[in-house]
């Protein structure tokens, strides 16, 4: 922002020479001055008397209660610690979060034999279960994003945990007394906490690390998830031979309730993490900035919660968010179709269709969550570091075929195959970084301000997809057939049907990156045109649009690393004449041509603006409303099939006719 230094010197040209300077705790900042960590403050100096001069409280209300919204606003750094050890700390309580709750969502996989043979459940009822735990995340990640952009992460994650804990709790005791139905309904609470607790957490990543090595720390930050999920997968089935059939319920029991240990002392600790961290405030925290400097200067106070006002998120601003964010989410949708309910299931169906034991089948199974424990950090570090190709579709690109591979190897006949590990390996490494990726994808195509609530979104849809492609696999499996393996050829061969609508969908997500990047360099071309002409003909003479000014504004880098990493969330979308506006896709999103293009620019015309943002036409937010509306009979079709499926197909323990004692 570069009104900030002359700022600075016209208000210390004000003061007395005698006077010593104060402070208040306030600082608008630039991302690019975000990088400068604790080295460099901007801040509002005071006279002797601690009141500021006629003129200096004019500028202070200009530079307040001119602010767009788009600017970021921080508390003041009040100590020299090390911002990279205060961001570290802030990650590690932000990967401690989850741990119980993925633990817990992968216990159950492993267990299906054991299951089925001691309480009487068929495959529809197992399905149910795993649906109850998704049912809830067609919808929470949404209202979980919300709540985040307006309550703040800390709230919201309190809130979580705390669901997440009570319904693991009643999953225990429906275990305890073999009621599958209490079991059902404890993972529909369970399910609550869930997908709120992914976005706070992804949420928390992005904003403490968004110009810090964003790919690595989002990496690490779901390697600890993941690497929980591997162990439940690993050590379920082993700890209930060694210590009984509750063991597992047990332990995920006790790490849901360390996590929300863990959150507690985050909570107390992140305004400390926030200030030190020279971190950006959420809306919820400039509030509470603002009720504090209320009694003292209420004009300060009312332009804080101006800016907080600006940064809410509402809703229906989701459909103007463009093609490229719609296709993105049925992307989403797909993925869930296939990632999730065939990890649960993966363990029996190898059991059933290559002869194995239980032991050999979960082992074998577990193998399917090892690959992200490894390959999130490379992944991550590989995102961070090839920032100048298109590495995040490349790399989903391979995911999706390395999956689609596993589907088909294991769609083959097993006596021409023999073993499912080919398969496994194959779904392991390709399902291994993907998720990442998915994530990575989202502070690069929408404004800083909808991350949370696009990350809901994401979570949402693909929950969606996940709900129904689970409850229609458990149904698909009782089918009645002449040949007993039918059923499971015809789930394989779904499976694999959606992977290859996937592969479709993403390349239809690389053309239309083509051509919204196209749009922004054409933007632009005509943007340096009309500078050019304008400094040959005199100031005023082209008159600027919404868009140019706004991408000429001093929220914008005009070098390449500064574009790259911070034009895409520091742009607020901002309606205009012409539609709404949207952020430029990140260069990593951009195909070779663009970006070779991109670059020749910038080293041969030294004085072309900074990248413009893309206008969203009214014909695309049409279909973004016509896409919501999509999205939303979706997510009422997955409950419908949901609760029929249930009521017709849960069975109480006498109706089951089930084993006499569950704990042999």
């Amino acid at each position: 922002m570069p009104f900030i230094k002359p700022l600075g010197k016209r208000l210390a040209s004000l003061l007395p020479a005698h006077s010593s300077p104060s402070f208040v705790p306030l600082r608008p900042l630039s991302t690019a001055d975000a990088d400068n960590d604790l080295s460099e403050t901007t801040t509002m100096p005071t006279n002797a008397s601690g009141r500021r001069s006629d003129e200096a409280e004019r500028l202070l209300q200009d530079t307040l209660g001119n602010d767009d919204g788009s600017r970021p606003v921080r508390l003041p750094t009040t100590t020299k610690k090390s911002a990279f050890v205060v961001r570290a700390l802030a990650l590690l309580c932000a990967c401690s979060l989850s741990i119980g709750s993925h633990y817990a969502s992968y216990i159950l996989g492993p267990l299906k034999s054991r299951i089925t043979r001691e309480m009487g459940t068929d495959n529809t009822e197992f399905s149910l279960l795993i649906s109850a735990l998704s049912l809830n995340s067609t919808w929470t990640p949404l209202v979980g994003g919300i709540m985040a952009s307006r309550l703040g992460t800390t709230l919201t994650s309190i809130l979580a945990t705390g669901v997440i804990f009570l319904g693991q709790a009643l999953l225990l005791v429906g275990d305890i007394s073999e009621n599958v139905r209490l079991m059902a309904f404890g993972l529909f609470i369970f399910g609550l906490g869930v997908s709120p607790l992914a976005v706070v957490q992804e949420t928390i990543i992005v904003r403490f690390f968004q110009s810090h090595g964003l790919g690595v720390s989002l990496a690490l930050g779901l390697v600890a998830g993941k690497g929980a999920s591997f162990i439940s997968a690993r050590s379920s089935y082993p700890l209930s031979q060694k210590f009984g059939p509750h063991a597992p319920f047990i332990a995920a029991t006790a790490l849901a309730a360390f996590s929300v240990l863990i959150n507690l002392i985050y909570v107390s600790a992140a305004k400390w993490l926030v200030r030190n961290s020279n971190t950006e405030l959420e809306a919820a925290e400039i509030e509470d900035e603002a009720s504090r400097l209320a009694p003292q200067n209420m004009s300060e106070a009312q332009a804080l919660e101006r800016v907080a006002e600006k940064r809410k998120v509402h809703f229906r601003d989701i459909t103007k968010l463009g093609d490229v964010f719609w296709v993105y989410i049925g992307l989403n949708i797909l993925c869930g179709m296939i990632w999730s309910p065939f990890t649960h299931l993966a363990a029996n169906i190898i059991e059933r269709r290559y002869g194995l034991t239980e032991l050999e089948a979960s082992n074998s199974a577990s193998y399917l969550l090892a690959g992200s424990v490894v390959l999130y950090p490379i992944c991550g570090y590989i995102t961070d570091h090839f920032k100048n190709r298109p590495i995040v579709l490349q790399l989903f690109m391979l995911s999706a075929i390395l999956t689609a591979c596993c589907y088909a190897w294991l769609a083959l006949p097993p006596a021409w195959t023999g073993t499912p590990m080919p398969g496994i390996a194959a779904f392991g490494i390709g399902q291994g970084f993907s998720p990442l990726l998915l994530v990575m994808i989202v502070p690069q195509i929408v404004p800083f301000k909808y991350v949370s609530t696009t990350l809901g979104a994401h979570k949402a849809l693909e929950q969606t997809g996940s709900t129904i492609s689970q409850t229609l696999a458990g149904l698909s499996l009782d089918l009645k057939s002449r040949a007993s393996k039918q059923p499971m050829q015809y789930l394989l061969d779904g499976f694999l049907a959606v992977n290859i609508a996937e592969i479709l969908v993403l390349v239809g997500l690389v053309k239309l990156i083509r051509h919204r990047s196209r749009a922004a360099a054409e933007s632009q071309q005509r943007q340096s045109a009309g500078s050019r002409k304008e400094r040959s003909h005199g100031r005023g003479s082209v008159p600027q649009t919404p868009a140019v000014r706004q991408s000429q504004a001093p929220r914008a880098s005009t070098s390449s690393q500064d574009s790259t990493e911070h034009t895409p969330l520091l742009g607020e979308p901002e309606r205009t004449s012409q539609g709404f506006e949207t952020p430029p896709i990140h260069q990593y999103l951009i195909l070779p041509d663009e970006v070779e293009d991109r670059e020749a620019r910038g080293s041969n015309d030294t004085t072309s603006p900074p990248p413009a943002v893309v206008v969203t036409s009214k014909s695309e937010v049409r279909r973004g409303e016509l896409a919501a509306t999509a999205s939303a009979v979706l997510v009422l079709f997955a409950w419908v099939l949901f609760m029929v499926t249930a009521w017709l197909r849960l069975r109480s323990k006498q109706e089951r006719g089930g084993a006499s004692g569950g704990s042999s």
